[in-house]
């Protein structure tokens, strides 16, 4: 029996799951109840960054799932979890963002690829509002709104918890997670349709911080059942 049919390797995707999501939450608590006004400039970045890479990695959980990599043996568990990290996310709508996700992979940097700017809006900053509009309606938009107010709200009047707490490890991460996963998943892998997806090769450890190996982009369109941990195997 090779490593890659071993029960702890078909349960990997569940490992890292497990070991994300307690990350995101561990971080979350403890960041919240900390002073941030006895730290210094550096640990606020610190805390930025490394909540916007546990957030962003919600996002690739989720994104798993959409490929049936994140569970594999348990389609129901699979999709499951995938609308829950989506859920946690930025309260998504598991359904659209997966079939557009798939228009994506169908057709990338082509007219009907709901993430590709389709000549209109080839700026990044308007191709990035574009993308966002791809996945989240207005009414999506409305729910989002509402439910971060209200934990806004009970963050802060009911747990005493600071606005600059709320702002810098829950906002400011969330919104560099969409930034991040823009860069890394849309904009530099297809800003050029003519060449079709392409990768970025940085150092391991670099691409892992990066976005989850992500950079490894051609490789992912190639073999999309691939969960993102196996992406570096994946380069020919």
């Amino acid at each position: 029996m090779t490593s890659e049919d071993s029960p702890f390797f078909n349960h990997l995707g569940l490992v890292w799951a497990i070991v994300i999501v307690s990350l995101w939450v561990g971080t979350f608590i403890v960041f919240l109840g900390l002073d941030l006004a006895a730290l210094s400039p550096f640990h606020w970045a610190a805390i930025v960054l490394i909540r916007t890479f546990f957030h962003t990695g919600l996002f690739i959980l989720a994104h798993d799932a959409m490929h049936g990599s994140l569970i594999p043996s348990n389609a129901a568990i699979n999709q499951g979890l995938g609308r829950l990290f989506l859920g946690l996310y930025a309260v998504l709508p598991y359904d659209r963002v997966q079939s557009n996700h798939h228009k994506h992979h169908q057709s990338p940097g082509k007219p009907g690829d709901p993430d590709f700017h389709n000549g209109i809006q080839t700026h990044p900053l308007f191709w990035y509002f574009q993308f966002l509009g791809s996945y989240v309606s207005i009414p999506q938009m409305t729910l989002f709104v509402t439910v971060i107010g209200c934990g806004l709200a009970a963050a802060i009047l009911l747990l005493h918890v600071s606005v600059t707490n709320c702002v810098l490890v829950w906002m400011v991460p969330l919104i560099l997670s969409s930034l991040q996963l823009f860069c890394f998943g849309t904009y530099f892998p297809h800003r050029d349709d003519r060449t079709g997806p392409q990768s970025t090769y940085y150092p391991k450890l670099l691409s892992l911080l990066v976005c989850y190996h992500f950079s490894y982009h051609q490789e992912h369109h190639l073999y999309p059942d691939v969960a993102w941990y196996r992406l570096p195997n994946c380069r020919s």
